[in-house]
């Protein structure tokens, strides 16, 4: 099996690759280096967002690249602040100009807020929906949302998500967004995919690992690809960042899948907030 990364089809025609190189919490001084790096050895996806700080060094680093701006998909995130329609508007022009980019790959709202902004995410929704039609976000999608929010988008919204982008690991496998996602053809993101490396110790990974001959992390990578999810691991560590793109030239077999999978704790192996909760809007 070749070591290529596999494109997978969104739901408004575009593609995606499924592995990408993620950059929450990777200092901006850091960021530019350690994506490069990922470009040297072959990712073509880079996540990050607003609140993360270090849009304009993934945009130095994409630049620096080589690499002709269609080749690498760019995916960034509203921040939290600005879900009224006007200031969305003003911060996506923000994430442009940050990034020295004329559009985006994919934009998302990053949490719903339910408890913000009167509850209104459809507004905000619906002003994305404006930077797809105007061709400066080729897609657009969520993060964070769970079903309840996902089907207020369908009843009172005209395009359906292309993504949602979730926490989702060994420890919290979140088959109910999931399953909406494919009922739906919304692709599921799974963010924190090592459950901030928590898993990575789990003697069920150390032994399918072992079996397999391969790291834990790689184990766990490779689980959330077989089971159909976009993942983007990240590190500052140059070895990390070659192993985890090591994945598509090995698969497990159902047992290894079942077994990962039977180490779901539903909502006590969650790592974050819970998106219906969560309220944070930077200062």
């Amino acid at each position: 099996m070749a070591n290529t990364v596999t494109d997978i089809s969104l739901n408004d025609g575009n593609t995606i690759p499924q592995l990408g190189f993620g950059v929450y919490q990777i200092e901006p001084k850091d960021t530019a280096e350690a994506v490069g790096r990922a470009l040297e050895i072959g990712y073509r996806h880079i996540d990050t967002a607003e609140m993360y700080g270090n849009e304009a060094e993934v945009g130095e680093a994409v630049r620096a690249s080589g690499l002709d701006r269609g080749d690498v998909f760019v995916t960034s995130k509203l921040n939290n602040g600005f879900h009224r329609p006007e200031d969305a508007r003003r911060a996506f022009e923000s994430t442009l100009a940050a990034l020295k980019m004329d559009y985006v790959d994919l934009f998302l709202i990053h949490w719903p807020l339910p408890t913000r902004y009167d509850g209104d995410f459809v507004s905000t929704w619906k002003a994305l929906e404006e930077f797809q039609r105007d061709g400066r976000a080729r897609s657009i999608g969520v993060s964070n949302f769970q079903v309840p929010h996902l089907e207020r988008l369908a009843a009172e919204a005209d395009v359906v998500p292309a993504v949602n982008q979730v926490e989702v690991h060994p420890y919290l496998t979140n088959e109910q967004v999931r399953a909406y996602g494919r009922e739906h053809n919304i692709l599921t993101e799974a963010w924190s995919p090592i459950a901030q490396g928590r898993v990575l110790d789990d003697p069920t990974v150390v032994d399918v690992a072992e079996q397999v001959g391969r790291t834990p992390a790689q184990v766990v990578l490779r689980w959330h690809v077989q089971r159909g999810d976009i993942v983007f691991p990240k590190s500052t560590t140059p070895k990390r960042i070659e192993e985890n793109f090591q994945l598509f030239d090995f698969t497990l077999d159902d047992t290894a899948m079942e077994r990962i999978s039977g180490l779901d704790k539903g909502e006590a192996g969650r790592t974050g907030p819970n998106p219906d909760e969560f309220d944070y809007i930077p200062a």
